[in-house]
């Protein structure tokens, strides 16, 4: 049996928590990987709609979810959100539940930071969700984070606590803010630490162990990977690296542990917050394909902008996160559409003439200034919504998800039609490969 590894192939939020909840019932671990709570999944199980910004999705059918050492975590969220959990009646204890002991924490003053430099940065915004994820992020690399294993050893903070302060206070005065207050920090510490410490463990132990006994492992990725730090549309990215090989060193599993890798492919285009777009529509079809797709972030709420597909992008996303087999979601948002289409590679106009791309350019300004190279196809009258078999599908549709798979050069694994679990459509199940 092949462990899996889930990512979304665009901006995120193609729709990875119906998928992941849908494996999950068949895993016998899930495993997040990196991120924060910036990242946010939507299931929706029977009557019940569960979201989900920081737990893996298995805890909902009470499969083992842990995360791993790659996560950045806020202690005080992650108390809230199972509280929320619990009382929608998931079961969350140790048995099911896991934190690697050497993941590093989201402080308050993380929060603090993240908001004052974008509210300082003016039209030079990244768009984060200001909870802190990029400064906690860079406390880690920088050598000064506090850490889940540190909340059994408060009493001997000190000098962490000396590296930790001698960063922010500077940054903090710079922006007319007072110093960390310490002894508060410790305080707030003192005060969530028995929650985390009963989940706290080393969760590559653990991990290892499982899969030596032969059980399937999903490695649940956060956002895209066009917001890679390395591969996404720099600045305006993440602060982890959110491709399939991140899953290695974001549980603490070697490199062959990460099997099977599925993209999550929407049928369209969507991005939230700021940063290059290229098949975006500012026009009443960019407005349909957000009122049909409900387009809010899970997280933030905040309205996300659409446009059509783009298969240049979606092509690089799959070959850079050495994607097997895609799951395309939301093909019923494009349900009655005269004509679609779908880009098929960009015109950049610069200085020495027009040069035609097929490929995402790494520089902000030729990524601002591409245009997309559109094919257009006849769209399908009938309705892709609920179908569970290719039959269900309208002749034309069944053309676009030919046409989708040629040009990313990637095969389709599943078509999922709706928010509901079943309504999925099986073409190679992941954990058979």
């Amino acid at each position: 049996m092949a462990n899996v590894t889930v990512i979304g192939a665009q901006w995120g939020d193609e729709g990875k928590g119906k998928i992941v909840d849908w494996l999950a019932s068949r895993a016998d671990a899930v495993v997040r990987f990196q991120g924060g709570h910036n990242a946010g999944h939507t299931l929706v199980v029977g009557e019940q709609v569960y979201k989900l910004s920081l737990l893996p999705s298995g805890i909902v059918t009470g499969t083992l979810s842990i995360i791993g050492n790659g996560v950045v975590l806020d202690p005080w969220h992650l108390k809230s959100e199972v509280e929320k959990l619990r009382g929608q009646g998931v079961e969350i204890n140790p048995e099911n539940f896991a934190i690697a002991d050497n993941c590093p924490l989201i402080l308050p003053l993380h929060r603090d930071l993240d908001g004052l430099r974008e509210t300082a940065a003016g039209s030079g915004k990244i768009g984060t969700t200001g909870r802190g994820i990029g400064p906690a992020y860079e406390d880690k690399v920088g050598r000064r984070a506090i850490r889940v294993c540190d909340l059994a050893h408060l009493d001997a903070l000190d000098s962490q606590l000396d590296r930790l302060c001698a960063h922010h206070d500077a940054l903090r005065a710079g922006f007319g803010q007072p110093p960390v207050d310490r002894e508060a920090l410790i305080n707030e510490l003192r005060e969530i630490a028995p929650f985390v410490l009963q989940f706290a463990q080393p969760v590559w132990k653990r991990l290892n162990k499982v899969r030596k006994a032969g059980a399937r492992i999903l490695f649940e990725g956060a956002q895209g990977v066009l917001l890679d730090v390395d591969h996404g549309t720099y600045p305006f990215v993440t602060s982890s690296n959110t491709v399939s090989g991140t899953a290695a060193s974001g549980s603490g599993l070697g490199p062959s542990a990460t099997g099977f890798v599925l993209g999550i492919v929407k049928a369209y285009t969507t991005r939230v917050g700021s940063g290059p777009f290229p098949t975006e529509l500012e026009d009443e079809t960019g407005q349909r394909l957000g009122e049909r797709g409900h387009e809010f972030g899970t997280v933030t709420g905040r309205k996300r902008r659409c446009g059509w597909f783009d298969a240049v992008l979606t092509r690089q996303s799959c070959a850079i996160s050495g994607v097997t087999g895609i799951a395309l979601t939301k093909l019923d948002v494009l349900d009655g559409f005269e004509k679609v289409k779908i880009c098929t590679g960009y015109r950049l106009n610069g200085p020495n003439g027009s040069r035609v791309l097929d490929y995402f350019p790494s520089h902000a300004a030729d990524q601002a200034n591409v245009e997309p190279i559109y094919e257009e196809m006849d769209g399908w009258q009938g309705t892709t919504a609920g179908a569970r078999s290719w039959a269900d599908l309208p002749a034309q549709a069944i053309k676009y998800i030919q046409r989708v798979q040629e040009l990313i050069e990637t095969p389709v694994a599943l078509v999922s039609t709706s928010p509901e679990r079943e309504d999925t459509i099986l073409v190679r199940d992941p954990f058979l490969d």
